[in-house]
This record gives structure tokens, C-alpha cells and sequence, in this order.
């Protein structure tokens, strides 16, 4: 995915939440899309998250495989179903294929949080879909 159309389904995203709009809107930097050519049609794509002080995210899914591990700061996650966690540098969190990315913000409203996302997903596919509530 190239970066203008990272850019296109967070302002897609932004547009679709109102509520989100709100809060500072997350900055996404893709860092390597890679084939991966012993698992015919998925990909490897690492990008890092980067919430200003109250921000957060929509409510979205990945429709791919997404581990997170927090670099900087303190961010809370939640999937559909699942607890909300509050995670430091140096903490992980898992989304699976079909979990629903219910809470993703910043724990602080006074320091910036950042978090690095491995992505194994279908070749070609969006990083991110969003979810209507």
C-alpha cells in the first residue's frame, strides 16, 4: 500500500467516525511492505503508530494478522469480546483476522505514545478497514 492511500482510508476513517474525529488523529508511517513468497498471496507489511497526547483511533479491523509492540508511552487496546489492557513499551497485543478493533488510544492526555505494527495479511490488501458502529 502505497502512503497516499494510507492517507486515503485514515481520512476515510476519520470522515466515518465523528466521534474519533475528536481526538487528534493518529500518524501512521509505513516502514517495508514485503511478498512473502513461501505463503503464495500474503505479505508482510511493518508500519509504526504514533497518537499525540488524547489521541486514538475509529473503531476498525485489520482483516490480517497484527502484532503490536508499544515503543513509547501508554496506549489502551480492545477487541470486540475482549478486556480492555493498558500496555507500556516493551508490552504486546494481538489482533487476529477477524477481531475488531473496538479501543486504540493514547493512556496519557499529556504524553505522546508510540507502538510498532507487524501485519501478516492477504497481498494487495488495505491495513486498514473500517468498522461502522
Amino acid at each position: 500500500m502505497t502512503i497516499q492511500k494510507l492517507i486515503l482510508v485514515l481520512l476515510v476513517l476519520r470522515c466515518l467516525a465523528p466521534a474519533a474525529a475528536a481526538a487528534p488523529e493518529p500518524k501512521v508511517t509505513p516502514l517495508i511492505s514485503k511478498e512473502l513468497k513461501d505463503i503464495p498471496g500474503k505479505e508482510v507489511q511493518m508500519i509504526t503508530v504514533e497518537y499525540a497526547p488524547g489521541g486514538a483511533d475509529p473503531i476498525h479491523r485489520h482483516n490480517a494478522s497484527a502484532f503490536v509492540y508499544v515503543l513509547e508511552g501508554s496506549v489502551v487496546m480492545q477487541v470486540k469480546g475482549g478486556k480492555e489492557v493498558t500496555l507500556t513499551p516493551g508490552q504486546t497485543f494481538y489482533e487476529g483476522l477477524d477481531d475488531v478493533h473496538v479501543v486504540g488510544r493514547n493512556a496519557s492526555s499529556t504524553e505522546p505514545a508510540k507502538f510498532l505494527v507487524f501485519l501478516v495479511k492477504n497481498q494487495g490488501a488495505p491495513v486498514l478497514v473500517p468498522v461502522p458502529k
